[in-house]
This record gives C-alpha cells, structure tokens and sequence, in this order.
C-alpha cells in the first residue's frame, strides 16, 4: 500500500489495489510521507468504506479525533465481529467512532442523557447490548470514564444498525414495534410475559425480522401449497390466530406494511408458546 495522504501521527490514507483505505499504526504518519509505501510491521488496522463520501466524513473525523477514541471504536467493532460471527455494515466504523467521541466530550462537559429504550434494548438485544457492556468496561479501563448502562444501549443501538443496514430512526422504530406488538399480546390475553423463557426469546428473534422486514419493504411470501398449514394453525390456535390477525392489524394501520399470511400463522405459533409459559396478570 502507498500513502495517498497523511492523516495525523497515527493515521493515513493509502491505497490498496486502487481502493481508497484509512490505515492506522503508531506513528505512521511520523515516519512516513505521501507516496511511500506502508511497511506490513507498522500497520496495526486498516478500515475500508465502500462509499466515498463516509469515508471523507470518517477522514475528516480522524483528523480531528485522539488515537485512543479511534482505536477504542475499532476494538469494540472486532469484538462485536467475534461475538455475533455476523457481517455488520462498514459504516459503522464512522458512526459508532463519532457516537463514541461524541459521548466522551459529553462526559467532560458533565452532560450525560438518559435512553429511554434501555430496558427494551436489554430485553430485545442481548447480544448487542452485552457488546456496549464491553464497550464502557474497555472505556473505563483505557480512559477512567464510567459511563450509565443508557450509553451501553446507545452503543447497543448502533450495532443494531449496522447488523440490519438501518438508520438509526428506523433501528428505534422496529424496537418500537416489537415493543407494541409485545404489549398489544399481553393485553390481549392479559397475562404478563415471562422474558426468561426460551419461547419469549424465539418470539423476540421472530419480532426483529418482521420489524427489519416492515422497514426494509420485504415480506415472507405465500408459498405454494401452504393453505394447509394456515388452515391447521386456524383450528388449531383460534385465539392466538385471532390476536395474530389484531397484529397485522396494528401494524397496517401503524406503519402501512402489509402482512402476509405466512407471517400471520409463524406468529400466532409463537404467541401460542408465549403464551402457555406466561403466568396470567
């Protein structure tokens, strides 16, 4: 790789098979200059953006931003790589590193605010929320500031959008509807949902698709052959096929997603084994 521009002390620009990538090394930009190539030993991360104008917006970031912040952002992003074995959009490089540095200056003005969706970030994404644990312990660790677990679910979040590809209005939109459709199920049958059963997370993991599916416009198709099933699912669970059809209700009036009728019976099932393990209200 070629330097295409020195960046700080610790960052550059280079090349990479004509690709365009932000490199990160201790006193890289110290040593070397514009049109040099990179020796493989003083590398230490190599971010790569496909789009040109985030990574100008991530260059002009870094430009600005303390070593420490960039290489706690890049740390907190390989760990959630490891832990989750997903693909997670490339863009999180720059938005989780602003939101990071963004928080700490927050922090040092004595201005920390509250998440109102903590305890649904809890519930509704464990894994990414275990990873913005990580993120504050190595936080706290590198730089002695202790966050509030509400900066653990904003971090959460912002995982979240990467792993679905969303903005993050429409991140705390779908936590939403599966906050609703949640509510709208115990009212329906007025119970209290147990969140420690393993039905309660299956239903969790089937809510986050469907909401991922409202917001991307997909949709579980009718499959040939199916009406069968939809026909098995009625007279087997009319109740909970009744307050499976209320949902798709909601959500039509809601959010204007038609739902198929795949998904009216795969959630009907679901709220069948929620509802057996939930004590009544």
């Amino acid at each position: 790789m070629k330097i295409e521009k020195v960046i700080n002390n610790n960052v550059v620009s280079a090349l990479e098979d004509g690709r365009e990538v932000v490199v990160m090394g201790k006193g890289i930009g110290f040593q070397l200059r514009a049109g040099m190539d990179i020796p493989e030993e003083l590398i230490e991360k190599v971010f790569r953006l496909d789009n040109p104008g985030v990574m100008d917006q991530f260059k002009s970031l870094v430009q600005k931003l303390p070593p420490e912040r960039l290489q706690i952002s890049a740390e907190v992003i390989q760990y959630a790589k490891g832990v989750m074995n997903k693909k997670l959009n490339h863009n999180i490089y720059l938005t989780l590193t602003d939101h990071i540095n963004f928080a700490i200056e927050r922090y040092q003005k004595k201005m920390l605010f509250g998440n109102p969706l903590l305890r649904e970030v809890r519930t509704f994404y464990r894994e990414e929320y275990l990873i913005g644990t990580f993120a504050l312990d190595l936080i706290e660790r590198r730089l002695g500031i202790s966050f509030p677990a509400d900066e653990a679910a904003s971090i959460a979040l912002h995982i979240v959008n990467a792993e679905y590809n969303t903005r993050m209005r429409d991140t705390i939109d779908m936590t939403k509807i599966i906050q609703d459709v949640l509510k709208l199920v115990g009212e329906y049958f007025h119970i209290e949902l147990d969140e420690t059963s393993t039905s309660y997370e299956r239903m969790i993991t089937h809510l986050r698709f469907l909401a991922h599916r409202i917001y991307s416009g997909e949709s579980l198709d009718d499959g040939a052959g199916l009406e069968e099933f939809h026909a098995m699912i009625r007279q087997m669970y009319p109740e909970e096929y009744a307050c499976s059809r209320k949902v798709k209700e909601f959500i039509w009036q809601t959010y204007g997603h038609e739902v198929s009728e795949e998904e009216v019976s795969y959630l009907s099932v679901h709220i069948r084994r929620v509802r057996n393990c939930s004590p009544q209200a």
